[in-house]
């Protein structure tokens, strides 16, 4: 008997450290109630099912989820927290360090409408520190949590549920891919769960479109890591629009599914890498390429291209200071090495650019102001191309071309008055500009159009004020000359009456 008693024992004891099944002797399987959810299977976190969850699916990481939950001490019982006394679940991101650990872990295994206790020892919770007053130091908590909803993490810059992200493999390190990084992906592409697109592809982030991308993954692949697996869904508006993809089979509107694998990705050199001539020649580059999408009708690339340009030559002084930076065996720089001990910085080579150089600077500069113009015009983004047209000028003040856009942007703001200014200007810098001319007169013709309806509108209304103060006038009048009668007629009665007394 006591042999049987302890072989129990010991089953009950791998029971609750593998959390695995047990065949009790004439009995049938019978499944774990508590679960080491701990890595390592060290015991630092236990779970014990309480009210079983809806299928198979748990939360991701990354994904939003939303409990309710009860905190007490294991020690004495006492309850420190409670999301249900607050009457509001509490929500957090799965897996992002916003919660103790044992939290990331035991919502991590957690089913849908699942209920679940969580002995949670300090390493896992608040540690040796505790979180005083209510968490004294080393204390192994208790929390009863029961799992709602979760939602994937959602991508889209408005926050509207654009694109969402669900993480299926986790990626390395902490690096992600910046504009114009080439990436190399694999992607698979479903519509209603039909697959209508599988491929390998390798692009520079930022010109998804030429491949096929749609935005929403290009979006999306800036918060990837290298190795990373998730799924993507996408809303209309992120995924083909209104317009669809004939190519591809997606009528327009269409909702889409991503799983998307990120296999590499080369960053590009950010501006801050750079000295002043290569920040010129990459300028250069991005001109050209704006400039070969803008003649293909790409406005929306043109423009990003174009921003690079800004991006990499607007606040730059013309000279740069530059570190000297060695190398060690390890690869860390001799510079951050001796940051770290409290040396100061090593020798530092200034490095400024000639007359010639800043003077390619400010022409590249200007150059992508103007073209920015051309592409927003195109885009009919009327605001934005008045404003780098004023950066055009405040650069060149007797630039024709900005003062031709600037006028072609007024026009289509209803500024005619404005635009007729700006294109006298593009003529008394060159009188016989054509186009200029043209646009002019349609600015005369637009502002004395614009007149003849505020004289008919102010005009109406002039007459109609007009009409009412007759009438007015007319019913005083009326009203004056009745009570004139109505004098008379009372001296009259009064007059008749004296007689009479006397």
């Amino acid at each position: 008997m006591d042999e049987m008693e302890e072989e129990l024992r010991r089953r009950r004891i791998f029971l609750i450290i593998c959390g695995g099944f047990c065949i009790m002797a004439g009995e049938k399987v019978m499944e774990c109630s508590v679960v080491d959810v701990t890595p390592n299977q060290d015991g630092g976190v236990l779970k014990e099912i309480l009210k079983t969850g809806e299928g198979e699916e748990t939360p991701l990481t990354g994904d939003k989820v939303f409990v309710h939950y009860v905190g007490t001490l294991e020690s004495d019982g006492s309850k420190f927290d409670s999301s249900r006394d607050r009457g509001e679940h509490f929500s957090f991101t799965l897996g992002k360090r916003e919660v103790i650990e044992a939290w990331d872990l035991g919502v991590a295994s957690m089913k849908k409408g699942e209920t679940a206790k969580l002995t949670c020892k300090s390493k896992y919770a608040y540690g040796p520190k505790g979180n005083p007053p209510k968490i004294p130091a080393d204390a192994t908590l208790i929390f009863e949590v029961e799992l709602f909803e979760w939602q994937g993490e959602d991508l889209s810059q408005k926050k509207d549920g654009g694109i969402i992200r669900r993480n299926i493999v986790a990626g390395e390190g902490y690096q992600t891919p910046n504009e114009g990084a080439v990436l190399e992906v694999h992607i698979v592409g479903k519509l209603n769960g039909t697959v209508f697109d599988e491929r390998d592809v390798k692009f520079s982030l930022g010109e998804g479109s030429e491949h096929n991308i749609p935005e929403g993954l290009e979006t999306a692949l800036e918060k990837f890591k290298k190795g990373e697996k998730s799924t993507l869904k996408l809303s209309p508006d992120y995924g083909y629009g209104k317009e669809g993809n004939v190519a591809l089979g997606i009528p327009p509107g269409a909702s889409l599914q991503y799983e998307v694998e990120l296999h590499n990705f080369e960053k590009a050199k950010e501006s801050w890498e750079m000295d002043q001539e290569e920040k010129v020649v990459q300028a250069k580059a991005c001109k050209e390429r704006g400039t070969a999408f803008l003649k293909q009708e790409k406005y929306q690339l043109a423009v990003k291209q174009y921003k690079k340009i800004i991006d990499l030559l607007e606040h730059d002084s013309g000279n740069q200071t530059l570190p000297f930076v060695g190398t060690d065996t390890d690869g860390a720089s001799s510079e951050d090495e001796e940051e770290s001990e409290g040396e100061g910085i090593s020798d530092v080579a200034t490095k400024c650019l000639d007359d010639e150089m800043k003077a390619e600077s400010q022409h590249v500069l200007l150059a992508g102001h103007l073209n920015l113009a051309m592409a927003y015009l195109k885009l009919k983004h009327s605001t934005e191309a008045r404003d780098h047209s004023d950066k055009a000028l405040e650069m060149d003040k007797k630039n024709i071309k900005a003062f031709f856009r600037r006028g072609q942007a007024y026009m289509n703001l209803g500024e005619y008055e404005l635009a007729q200014s700006d294109f006298s200007a593009c003529l008394n810098i060159e009188e016989n500009n054509k186009a200029a001319k043209q646009q002019l007169q349609q600015c005369i013709t637009n502002i004395k159009a614009d007149r003849l309806k505020e004289k008919k509108l102010y005009g109406g209304m002039f007459e109609k004020f007009a009409k009412q103060d007759e009438v007015k006038e007319s019913s005083n009048c009326k009203e004056e000359n009745n009570i004139e009668d109505l004098s008379k007629t009372e001296e009259k009665g009064d007059s008749g009456s004296s007689e009479k007394i006397c």
